[in-house]
């Protein structure tokens, strides 16, 4: 397999601009400033990696429902595996950047922040459960769209980080735990992989919600 680029990968994505965002996606990304501040940093970022896997649960859960009452109808199974088998691939990779961002939190010796305290984590936690839910309920299009979004807002957000912060580059990775998330040899490389990895999980959404044509740097 060839090797990718991972710093070309991460000028494509500023290079390219952000997709256009909803007034909900708008005022989402709002409160995430409000409660964290508009500057990116590690504490911030784990935070959204705390909701990103939500949705995807979320999901995975109704389609194995579907799957349990409409066994007898092979088009529903197949499109409900699909989902419960992408949303469980998707979920688990969003919780291992939550994972990974940890390890980089430890090892640099950043502090915790009064936002990921406990009381505050839960609050958010929840409130997203349901929102993410609720939206599903009313328009699971709709959910998927907001879920581009969301990872649209990502992937800009880490090649900025990227960018913003050339030194990762020479910041080699012994961490155990990191180098099973990817075998690279910086930190730089490590969180442009993160950002491929939100735009895959942008155009995946984009495609499951009948909007291929929005894709772009596949």
């Amino acid at each position: 397999m060839e090797a990718i680029d991972l710093k070309s990968e991460v000028e494509r994505t500023l290079a390219t601009p952000r997709c256009k965002y909803s007034v909900l996606s708008k005022l989402f990304f709002l409160s995430m400033d409000l409660v964290a501040g508009r500057k990116t940093t590690v504490p911030k970022v784990i935070f959204l990696e705390m909701l990103a896997s939500i949705p995807y649960r979320k999901w995975e859960t109704r389609h194995y429902v579907r799957l349990s009452f409409a066994y007898r109808h092979k088009s529903v199974v197949e499109l409900a595996s699909h989902m419960v088998e992408w949303s469980r691939e998707a979920q688990d990779n969003e919780y291992w950047h939550l994972l990974v961002l940890n390890e980089r939190r430890k090892e640099f010796g950043i502090p915790s922040t009064w936002y990921l305290n406990a009381f505050v984590t839960h609050v958010a936690l929840y409130g997203y459960m349901a929102f993410a839910w609720f939206l599903s309920r009313v328009s699971m299009r709709q959910a998927l769209l907001f879920n581009a979004q969301f990872e649209d807002h990502a992937e800009h957000t880490y090649a900025e980080f990227v960018r913003d912060h050339e030194l990762l580059f020479q910041q080699p990775v012994t961490n155990e735990i990191v180098r099973r998330y990817a075998d690279v040899a910086t930190w730089g490389e490590v969180f442009a992989r993160i950002a491929l990895d939100e735009r895959e999980h942008r155009n995946n959404s984009f495609i499951e919600a009948g909007k291929p044509e929005l894709v772009v740097n596949k």
